[in-house]
Parts: C-alpha cells; sequence; structure tokens
C-alpha cells in the first residue's frame, strides 16, 4: 500500500490528524494495534480546550460535544476549607468544554468510514523503518499476514508505549522524566456532580478532584500510595475520603453511588526531544506525558497535531519545507510550558512523601495568596484555559 501520511494510532490523536489531512486532500491511513471497542473503553480526560473544541468544528464535527458537552466558565481550588474559585470566563474571556475524550473519539471514529478516513484496526507487530530517508515505511500483521505501507511521513500518535518514540536512534533522541510518588485513584458513577465546576483540593490527608462527565455521571479521584491495590478500596472507603478531602462545602452536595470503574493511574511528567527526527513526526503521548492536574494530556495532543497536519499540507499542497523543519521547535515550545503548569499545579495541591509542616505552610500560603490576588488567579486562568497555539 503507498499513501503519502502513515499515521500509527488510532486514539483521538491520530484520528484527528487523519480527519483533518483527509480534509485539505491530503491521503492518510492510520494503523491501530487494538480493537475500536478497547480504544473507546480507556476512560481519559474530559476537559477540553479552545485548541481541541476548534480543531473538531473545523472538521464540522461538534454536533454532539456542542449538545452534550458542558461549557465551563471556571473551576475552583479547595484547601480543606474553602473553595476558591477561578474565574476563568470572567480573567480570560474564554472556557472550557467539558466532554469526555471517549466521546470525542467516538465522534473521530464514527465518522471516519463515512468521510473515507481509512483504520486499519487490530495490527499487530508495527514496526518503522528508513525514517531517516525520504521513503520511510511501516510493517504490520494482520490476520495472520505481513502488510507494508509506504510513505513520504510517519505520524507517530502511538502513546507511551508505542514503537514510533522507539524508533528515533538513542543517539539523537532524550528523554527528560519525573515519576511522581503515588498515583490517582479514580471512581466513575451515575450520580449528579457534587459542583457544577471541577474541584481540585489540597487537604493534609492528600489530594482529592472533582469532576463530571455530564449532568448525571461524575468522575472522582484521591491521590494513593503507589503500593496501594484498588482491591483495598470499597465505594463506601472512597467516598469516605473524598467527602474529608473536598471539604465540608462540597461534601454537603455530594452524592454517593456505586462505581460503574475503578482504576488507579501512576503519574508522571514526561517529554522526549526532538518530536520530529527525519520522516517521523511524533505527536500526543508518544512524545509526552503530564500528570492530569491542569487536564493537559489530550489538548496537548491536540495542539501537537494543529502543528503537524498545517506542517504536512504545507509540504504536500505549496512544496514548503520550513513548517516541517520547525515542527518540533514549535510543538515544544508549547509541551514545556504546559508542562510546567501541571508540574507546578501538582506540587501545589499534593502532599509529597518527603513534605514536612513546612512545605505544607509554603502550600496554604500559596493558596491563600491565590485567594487573595487577581494577578495570581489570571496566571493560572491563562494556563489552565489553554495558551495560544
Amino acid at each position: 500500500m503507498r499513501t503519502q501520511v502513515a499515521i500509527i494510532g488510532a486514539g483521538p490523536a491520530g484520528l484527528l490528524l487523519g480527519h483533518l489531512l483527509l480534509a485539505q486532500g491530503v491521503d492518510c491511513v492510520v494503523i491501530e494495534r487494538q480493537t475500536p471497542e478497547y480504544v473507546l473503553s480507556r476512560i481519559r480526560a474530559g476537559v477540553l480546550e479552545d485548541v481541541t473544541v476548534g480543531l473538531m468544528e473545523q472538521l464540522g464535527l461538534d454536533a454532539r460535544m456542542k449538545a452534550e458537552g458542558l461549557p465551563h466558565d471556571g473551576f475552583n481550588l479547595a484547601d480543606g476549607e474553602r473553595l476558591i474559585r477561578i474565574d476563568i470566563a470572567g480573567l480570560t474571556g474564554r472556557h472550557v468544554m467539558v466532554y469526555g475524550q471517549t466521546e470525542l473519539t467516538r465522534d473521530l471514529m464514527d465518522a471516519a468510514a463515512p468521510r473515507g478516513l481509512q483504520v486499519i484496526y487490530e495490527a499487530t507487530d508495527v514496526t518503522l523503518h528508513e525514517i531517516e530517508s525520504d521513503k520511510p515505511s511501516v510493517t504490520y500483521v494482520k490476520d495472520g499476514a505481513q502488510h507494508r505501507v509506504e510513505a513520504r511521513f510517519i505520524a507517530g500518535c502511538d502513546g507511551f508505549h508505542g514503537p514510533s518514540r522507539q524508533a528515533i536512534p538513542a543517539s539523537v533522541g532524550q528523554a527528560f522524566e519525573r515519576v511522581y510518588p503515588f498515583g490517582w485513584l479514580g471512581i466513575l458513577a451515575d450520580v449528579p456532580p457534587c459542583n457544577h465546576e471541577l474541584i481540585y483540593a489540597h487537604h493534609e490527608r492528600g489530594f482529592a478532584l472533582a469532576s463530571m462527565r455530564s449532568h448525571t455521571r461524575s468522575r472522582y479521584y484521591v491521590d494513593v500510595p503507589l503500593t496501594e491495590r484498588i482491591e483495598d478500596w470499597s465505594d463506601d472507603r472512597i467516598w469516605d475520603e473524598l467527602a474529608i478531602r473536598l471539604g465540608p462545602e462540597a461534601a454537603a452536595h455530594i452524592t454517593r453511588g456505586p462505581s460503574i470503574e475503578k482504576s488507579i493511574a501512576p503519574l508522571r511528567s514526561f517529554v522526549f526531544e526532538p518530536m520530529r527526527h527525519g520522516s517521523l513526526l511524533l505527536c500526543g503521548d508518544a512524545a509526552h506525558i503530564v500528570p492530569p492536574t491542569g487536564a493537559k494530556g489530550l489538548n496537548l495532543a491536540a495542539s501537537d497535531v494543529h502543528y503537524a497536519s498545517e506542517a504536512l499540507v504545507a509540504w504536500f499542497k505549496a512544496n514548503n519545507n520550513d513548517a516541517v523543519g520547525a515542527y518540533s521547535r514549535k510543538a515544544l515550545a508549547r509541551v514545556w510550558k504546559s508542562e510546567r503548569f501541571s508540574w507546578s499545579l501538582t506540587k501545589l495541591m499534593h502532599r509529597f512523601p518527603d513534605d514536612g509542616p513546612f512545605e505544607r505552610r509554603m502550600q496554604l500560603a500559596e493558596l491563600d495568596y491565590i485567594a487573595s490576588s487577581e494577578a495570581a488567579q489570571r496566571s493560572i486562568a491563562e494556563n489552565y484555559v489553554g495558551l495560544p497555539v
């Protein structure tokens, strides 16, 4: 098979890039290791920045998002006693959209066949070849037979554990990483949220987050040591812990119910440089991971896709090599700023094992400063709603 761009990974980044390229007349094919059902089963983020919403609008795939998504004009920080509201609409003139990553992926997936976007699922043993040349290729195995896709460019949208980043020689790339000493224990339940906006809570017992997927489905988290087992956390234990950490105002409005999903997700900050090598461009989790504090993961993938699609369209349609050459620099500039925000918010809202009374006082002092300073709130709001692309 011959195409112009071979995209590895049919998560939101790969599908979004495929749709954008196809809409501009650039031929592409998407190769995915898992089944469509598995891709949709992954419970992920739910807060969308302008860049992500704008790309869905550009594709004309925003109808369900606009009908079912929840526009949010602010969010809250909690210090165990009070809620500190960050008025992102008032401070920036913009807002975010609460709409689950699973639903956005479903919208992209459902539109693929009608729009002629070819997606090959259940492709195993995916391998990249000759990425330093202008004739790279991808091989994979499906139904017991090996297949080859020849392309001009390869876009690696295959996540942290995919083969794309591993194809870049160690002598060329450099990884920057911080692994955090805790994970987020999440519970999904069909109950109304305790607040109409998200709450990020700092408490002496640890971090908690109250979020939602809809008016009737809530997503909550507490941070736990990495040694914890999900089997040791009953629904009642999680609800009890949330009521303590979120503070009395939020606790008074918590509706308890049976979980429909529980999991523990480890946290890390990770950046790989460069995001382009030869004919390979990395997008999303293949190049970077952020802790979920601040809701940057999916949105960073969308901004990568924005830059990558512009660069590839310029190369194929205008014979412009400059945009492809600048892709890594442009993407990484936004990646590092978002990494900084997620790291700083994680440091502020979580209790680290080595933290003592002094660090706790510093966190409380910072939260008190944020509560009383419009300048501090504006800085948080600008980062939370999304930096310009």
